[in-house]
């Protein structure tokens, strides 16, 4: 593929990045940029783990497909209950007491409870069972290759397991709901019995004493296979990034998901910038124009492409290429497309815009005059000889009269 080297010398200064991850507590991390679609770093991404309470993003984006009818009234039964150890989180839902679909959402979310999971499985599917069963056709809908769902609640089983790079997939896939979206950056609610439930951010935050504030969305999780996980949204520069760590060393005080989230986003604004990169009206290449008043027309970038990159990087791994026609003439009208131009950056296609046509193609007499000589010449050859037989045999006409 032939590429074409843009030279950005005024803007950006000559640079080779090799970012590295900050140390962290957690065995597995993983950045992505939601904005660009694209993965900024990652250690361990697709190692398979328990991922503990982050299941219950799974849980509840599942519960939010089968269901739309977020006032649904639901009873509390003991099924519903039934099997939650006694260490587990819970929501502290009352037995036989009735709450709304969306309560129980929020429930399992923002306090991470088991009971309000599990409420929803029954509720939804009939049985915990059943609704597993719907959590793992999602899953594969999704995309995710490297992931087995066996409960609602993400407690250490057998055969139920995820990656940091799935996760990343199942969270993108459900920030795309918007009462998702709003239940996960949701810090308390009241539930319809006025019972409030917060974050498990917020209380962790509450006892290390520790700023949350560029946390705006997260669940959180920990057993002892899975260790202390996190997964988090968050803005840098107006760039949503999701951060996940998982298999942090849980110490009784001190969460280290909490500090992680904390370092990585920290990681994130001092090392990434959002720049123009590529300036508007850059000339990519030049097409032939025929039989026209103008020579060649250049095919031109029409917009400021910015983009989320490090610092640091290297500006020599910025590459231009157009696709699509190489020649035109006074035929193509304006804003008739033309093809597109793609940016790359390190040889991935980071962006394109289409091309389309910005100007009136003026005709050349004499070009067409001289590129349809033959086809002129015969034409008038015929013209002629049509003008002689039509002479002749008007002669004749006038001799036999």
């Amino acid at each position: 593929m032939k590429k074409i080297l843009l030279f950005i010398l005024l803007l950006i200064p000559i640079s080779t990045f090799g970012l590295e991850l900050p140390n962290t507590y957690s065995e597995i991390v993983m950045l992505y940029d939601l904005t660009d679609d694209q993965v900024l770093i990652e250690k361990n991404s697709d190692k398979k783990t328990n991922i503990a309470s982050l299941t219950k993003i799974m849980t509840t984006i599942t519960a939010l497909e089968l269901n739309n009818d977020l006032s649904k009234k639901i009873k509390i039964s003991e099924s519903m209950l039934a099997g939650i150890p006694a260490d587990a989180s819970i929501a502290h839902l009352n037995l036989g007491e009735t709450y709304t679909f969306e309560d129980l959402l929020y429930a399992s979310i923002l306090p991470s409870g088991a009971d309000a999971t599990q409420s929803i499985a029954v509720s939804t599917s009939g049985s915990i069972s059943n609704f597993v069963k719907e959590m793992n056709t999602i899953a594969k809908k999704i995309g995710v290759t490297n992931t087995h769902f066996v409960n609602v609640t993400g407690l250490d089983v057998e055969n139920h397991y995820s990656t940091a790079k799935d996760v990343m997939k199942i969270l993108k896939y459900a920030l795309g709901n918007p009462t998702f979206k709003k239940i996960y950056c949701t810090r308390e609610y009241l539930l319809s019995n006025n019972q409030k439930v917060e974050s498990t951010i917020k209380m962790y935050s509450q006892k290390m004493n520790i700023d949350v504030s560029r946390i705006k969305g997260s669940k959180t999780g920990y057993t002892s296979k899975a260790g202390i996980c996190i997964s988090a949204l968050t803005n840098i520069l107006d760039h949503e990034v999701i951060v996940i760590t998982m298999k942090a060393p849980y110490v009784y005080g001190d969460f280290y998901n909490i500090k992680d989230a904390n370092t990585l986003i920290d990681f994130l604004e001092d090392s990434y910038k959002y720049e123009e990169i590529i300036p508007k009206d850059t000339v990519v290449k030049n097409i032939a124009v025929e039989l026209a008043k103008i020579d060649t027309y250049e095919i031109k970038t029409k917009n400021n492409f910015k983009k989320f990159l490090p610092k640091d990087y290297n500006k020599d791994l910025v590459l231009l290429e157009y696709e699509g026609k190489n020649m035109i003439d006074y035929n193509n009208q304006p804003g008739e497309e033309l093809g597109q131009i793609k940016y790359y950056y390190n040889d991935e296609l980071i962006g394109s815009e289409v091309v389309t046509l910005d100007m009136t193609i003026e005709p050349d007499a004499i070009k067409i005059i001289k590129a349809n000589k033959i086809p002129i010449l015969i034409i008038a050859a015929i013209i002629f000889l049509l003008i002689i037989c039509f002479g002749l045999l008007s002669s004749r006409k006038k001799r036999r009269r």
